[in-house]
């Protein structure tokens, strides 16, 4: 197979950077959280703001 020839695959973007203040008991909380699912608090963050806009009927395409 060619280049031409490879299947199509999405182009996967760089992640955007947010500066975010957490009182630090939320901090708290999400960091024993993502200790329990075995994530990042980075992740389980992304992993919570994506249900949030699922149940908002927001989810990014």
């Amino acid at each position: 197979m060619t280049g031409d020839d490879a299947p199509s695959r999405p182009v996967k973007r760089p992640p955007k950077k947010v500066l975010l203040r957490l009182d630090p008991a939320v901090h708290e909380a999400v960091a024993k959280w993502a200790a329990d699912d075995l994530r990042s608090i980075n992740g389980q963050l992304e992993y919570a703001l994506r249900l949030a806009l699922k149940q908002a009927g927001r989810e990014p395409r």
